[in-house]
């Protein structure tokens, strides 16, 4: 007698099944799906009874290294890196053999599908958004298997040599093209500036030669230069006057 209350009391003690927080149990009974099994214990009788815990939280999943081509026909290298957490668990284990496994696989034929179906530029230029695409193709996909997928991050696009090359080349070019349209934006500002200060000059009796003097002033501080002064013919025409008053 106390020997088989020791065995009762020993099945009872194994058949007592701790889920944590962060799982769920998916409780099978004859080999038939029962119930998912919440945190907390739970008495799993052996033989007639069995389970499988199931981990719900996030999980990252690094999609590997993948070779494509894109629209434009430009080979390339990219990977990314998945987040996703099961919101059934029962459909995880009942509709997929190896739910990590299948999710894996079908962000890398996803991605490669939509590399190849957009140009190197708008790879380059609009990452987020190609993201955003993968990531709603791939959780479309998931759910039924009781998957939701948070996020998806493209982590590195590795280009050919000779594309970076090509790429380093054609913006070298732009920058040269910005540099020659703003000397030449410059150099008709300063244009129209001189125009309209000769005009102003020109009008005004002895602005020439005040500026004429003013240019004399910033020679003379360096005694190196040699300064070659060219009268104006003005001043050639107010010394002829003064020398025919004299004569008189």
């Amino acid at each position: 007698m106390i020997a088989l209350l020791v065995i009762i009391v020993l099945i009872v003690l194994c058949s007592i099944k701790q889920i944590n927080e962060y799982e769920r149990g998916i409780l099978f009974a004859f080999g038939k799906f029962r119930k998912i099994l919440e945190p907390g214990w739970h008495v799993v009788l052996p033989i007639f009874f069995s389970y499988k815990k199931v981990d719900v939280r996030t999980k990252a999943v690094d999609v590997p290294e993948q070779e494509a081509i894109t629209k434009d026909n430009v080979s390339i290298k990219i990977n990314a890196v998945l987040y996703y957490k099961i919101f059934d668990a029962s459909k995880s284990v009942l509709a997929v053999q190896n739910f990590n496994y299948a999710v894996s696989q079908l962000a890398q034929t996803t991605m490669r599908n939509i590399v190849g179906s957009v140009s190197l530029d708008e790879l380059l230029s609009e990452r987020e958004k190609i993201s955003t695409e993968i990531c709603n193709i791939v959780d479309k996909e998931t759910d039924p298997w009781g998957i939701k997928v948070e996020n998806v991050e493209l982590k590195d696009i590795a280009l050919p040599e000779a594309m970076k090359r090509v790429i380093a080349t054609v913006a070298e070019a732009e920058r040269e093209k910005q540099a020659v349209i703003t000397k030449a934006s410059g150099e008709v500002e300063a244009a129209n500036n001189l125009a309209e200060a000769a005009k102003i000059m020109g009008s005004t009796p002895g602005a020439l030669h005040l500026r004429t003097l003013a240019t004399l002033n910033d020679l003379s501080s360096d005694q190196s230069n040699t300064v070659i002064f060219a009268v104006p013919v003005e001043g050639l025409e107010a010394l002829k006057g003064i020398a025919n008053r004299g004569e008189k």
